[in-house]
């Protein structure tokens, strides 16, 4: 009875297992933190090989490999999405010896180390060399997320995680088409076929992507599209062109969809609702395809690897990518440290599981151990890596355990003012403001800034954020307030994101929606307008420490009893003040804003350690 409704509803069942499985993977990662790659692969195996839920040849067919490629399709145009031109300005050489040396590089010791410890052909080690050139953007994002290493490195993984999948996934077409090649003309004819795909792929991966970028860009521009509808519209587009360019040359499509996510991304226009909507459709699509890929994996193939699996992904661990990343990088301006680093960031993800299926699909029972091979690498690399890389930037000094900076949303004299006392305080600090004179000011004050609008949905992903763990906004226009700190809400979490009190409620005591804003900084009452005044009023920000011969009292009567604690500092931890009540104790150092008569500076209160005035230059 069981087996025959198994069987009328075979379609039914694995539709929703994939679905099920998939969700419920990328939730239980959430509620556990753990990668959600190896409980996806976990859940495909479950479904396909252990329980039978999932047939992926027999459920889609010979749509099984187009419905693959088009979903990486979408996964790579979404990733693009997030990348800068402007960050090439800086990183723009090193990225070039990682795209070129270094891809040669792990493709050639990639190859050998399948040839000699995986004991495949040669041309199945070379193919297999080709495919785990690409790393995974869908892994090292949420890594760099967590780590916020400081400098470029940060920028260097991002761009080269996405803008390397393409690169990854031709050049195995090409091995793999110049291989047949080989076998029915000879290896001269073989390689100029070669060299002519590698040009057409080009050619029409790079026109169909740029027509249609530029095609998409026109309607957003001349705001012919309706919101409701961007989404959608920038999804016909892309799958348009990836399969034009499939069409035209085989596997062009994913350099014409990385090619057009980078235009569009660079374009200037409003992507939100895009953005939105691609990031829901590739969650679905990793978690669908890695239910599909794995379920298609029987458990054996692992089994029948034995050492030599294990050892191979050893191998591109400690030897592939290290070599790769000092090779190619030898005449760069990295440090040892951010070379170290950048080799020990080189997950695979659902580019590499996918490109190996669609190969072994082609190749048949020569493509056997293709795919667990690929499998074993993403699994051993997302460990290793996921487990360690934070580990290993803390103690490179590129990232911080529990950054203390603050990214300021504002560079008016007031923002400044209080950059100047936490950076005087020891503090990374970062002033983010999209008036240029303001950002002027701040910058030949010597405080960091970053011209950056805040509110644009790439914000998280642009800025240089090493060292930062919290915003505070402190601009006077509350809604921007609100907005900025909703923004990196998910980034800092609720706690460690403060804004000033809207002027509404400061005046009348209005409540307002919680979910909508974040935490109150230094007082109900103290709104950008009345914290502004007191600074016009010839109010400073003063940084001094407390002793118990000075506490905060004798520091209140000294001032006149004018002092508003901002900040409190102690043992590296610097505490942001909100709406409720703080008393700062000895051994603490307190930042708040003061009246400071004239000549007050010549009359030094007696007990308290030095106490500086954070500069205030300039008026708005």
């Amino acid at each position: 009875m069981l087996e025959h409704i198994f069987e009328k509803h075979a379609a039914l069942i694995a539709l929703t297992s994939i679905f099920v499985f998939g969700t419920g993977a990328q939730w239980l990662s959430w509620r556990i933190r753990l990668p959600s790659i190896l409980l996806l692969l976990g859940a495909g195996f479950l479904a396909g090989p252990v329980f039978h839920l999932v047939n992926p040849d027999k459920l889609l067919g010979e749509t099984l490999f187009p419905f693959v490629s088009m979903s990486v399709a979408i996964i790579l145009f979404e990733g693009s999405l997030s990348l800068k031109l402007s960050d090439l300005k800086e990183i723009g050489s090193v990225l070039s010896y990682l795209l070129t040396i270094g891809v040669l590089v792990t493709w050639i010791l990639g190859a050998l180390g399948a040839y000699i410890i995986l004991g495949f052909t040669g041309p199945n080690s070379v193919l297999l060399g080709a495919i785990l050139v690409v790393t995974g953007p869908t892994v090292i994002g949420p890594i760099l997320r967590q780590i916020r290493p400081t400098g470029q490195v940060g920028a260097i993984a991002r761009w080269e995680g996405i803008v390397i999948d393409p690169i990854g996934a031709v050049l195995a077409v090409l091995v793999f088409e110049a291989h047949r090649a080989f076998l029915d003309t000879g290896v001269n004819e073989g390689t100029m076929i070669a060299l002519e795909n590698l040009f057409w792929t080009i050619l029409y991966g790079g026109g169909s992507g740029a027509l249609a970028a530029l095609l998409l860009i026109f309607f957003l521009k001349r705001h012919a599209i309706p919101d409701h509808l961007e989404a959608l519209v920038a999804m016909l587009f892309v799958l348009l062109s990836f399969a034009v360019s499939n069409i035209l040359q085989e596997e062009s499509g994913l350099v014409a969809v990385t090619l057009m996510g980078v235009m569009v991304a660079n374009s200037g226009v409003t992507l939100k609702h895009i953005i939105e909507f691609k990031e829901s459709l590739s969650l679905l699509l990793i978690s669908g395809l890695f239910i599909l890929l794995a379920a298609r994996v029987p458990i054996s193939s692992f089994a029948e690897l034995g050492w030599r699996g294990p050892a191979f992904v050893v191998f591109m661990i400690i030897l592939v990518r290290p070599a790769s990343i000092f090779i190619s990088t030898w005449k760069s301006n990295l440090t040892n440290k951010e070379k170290l680093f950048l080799s020990w960031l080189a997950p695979r993800g659902i580019v590499a599981a996918a490109v190996a299926s669609v190969f072994a699909i082609h190749l048949g029972p020569d493509g056997k151990g293709l795919v667990p091979a690929t499998f074993l690498l993403i699994v051993g690399t997302v460990v290793v890596y996921g487990l360690t890389a934070f580990p290993l930037a803390r103690y490179l000094g590129l990232a911080s355990s529990d950054p203390q900076g603050v990214l300021i949303l504002g560079a008016n004299e007031l923002a400044r003012a209080i950059g100047h006392a936490i950076k005087e305080a020891n503090y990374p600090v970062m002033l983010v403001d999209t008036n240029r004179w303001n950002i002027s000011t701040a910058r030949m004050e010597g405080l960091r800034t970053s011209s950056k609008d805040i509110l644009n949905e790439n914000a998280v992903n642009e800025l240089d954020l090493g060292g930062i763990g919290r915003l505070i906004a402190l601009t006077q226009n509350d809604e921007v307030n609100s907005m900025g700190a909703m923004q990196f809400s998910g980034l800092f979490g609720r706690a460690n994101v403060f804004q000033l009190t809207p002027w509404r409620r400061a005046e009348k005591q209005e409540n307002s929606t919680s979910y909508l804003r974040a935490r109150f900084l230094f007082g109900d009452e103290f709104s950008y307008q009345r914290l502004s005044d007191r600074i016009d009023s010839g109010a400073v920000i003063k940084v001094t420490k407390l002793t118990p011969e000075f506490t905060f009292e004798n520091f209140q009567e000294a001032y006149g009893g004018t002092a508003v604690p901002l900040f409190i500092s102690q043992n590296r931890k610097l505490t942001v003040l909100d709406t409720e009540q703080h008393s700062p104790k000895a051994g603490q150092t307190v930042i708040a804003l003061v009246d400071e008569p004239e000549g007050h500076l010549q009359d030094q209160p007696n007990g308290a350690n030095e106490t500086t005035s954070a500069p205030v230059e300039g008026s708005i």
